[in-house]
């Protein structure tokens, strides 16, 4: 018997019921300030809003694991599993405001600290709205919206990791973070969880 361990880092993909699907969340976030006309703010810290970090896309751990299964000189081995590249929300934060067609989008330094878990709390009914007025998949807020997940990882300031050793074993995978965001939210547009 033998193991193979993949690491990734924040995941970027489509898992519309997983109660850790980050790009999910923040597709419903944007939709809920889209449909009540407000400014799309970053729920994070400012350390997270500026600091570099790592993404991991679904595929590319798809990918490490069929790699990782039929490579006998990895077995017993962890990897970490990143994009490759490095992103800042900053600049992610603006793509998701493009792809829900809201102009106002920011990290408010001055005001009070965001939480999605309390922003969204009373947002049931505004969600089966949302649903109802285009055609979307019938669910709940609770079912799509994670907001302790998104809670917690905008407020992880910089982890970064390195894939050299995947590397050096002759993974070289990667992926384009920004491109990878885009695409799941795409993903999640069409299988019309959101707007």
């Amino acid at each position: 018997m033998t193991w193979f361990v993949t690491r990734p880092h924040v995941i970027f993909g489509f898992s519309p019921y997983s109660m850790m699907n980050l790009i999910g969340t923040l597709c419903v976030y944007a939709a809920i300030c889209k449909h009540e006309g407000l400014p799309l703010k970053f729920p994070g810290s400012k350390a997270t809003w500026e600091c570099y970090s790592p993404a991991s896309d679904s595929n590319l751990i798809v990918d490490q694991h069929i790699w990782g299964a039929v490579n006998p000189t990895v077995k017993n081995q962890a990897f970490n599993c990143s994009n490759g590249d490095v992103y800042k929300w900053k600049h992610l934060w603006k793509v998701l405001a493009d792809k829900f067609g809201i102009e106002d989008y920011e990290f408010d330094e001055e005001g009070p600290e965001l939480r999605l878990t309390e922003m969204m709390k009373d947002k049931g009914g505004v969600w089966e709205e949302i649903v109802k007025e285009n055609g979307l998949l019938h669910t709940k807020l609770e079912e799509v919206g994670d907001w302790w997940f998104a809670d917690f990882m905008l407020r992880v300031e910089g982890v970064l990791d390195s894939m050299n050793k995947a590397k050096e074993h002759g993974f070289l995978g990667f992926r384009n973070s920004k491109n990878s965001f885009i695409n799941w939210i795409d993903k999640t547009k069409a299988y019309k969880i959101v707007p």
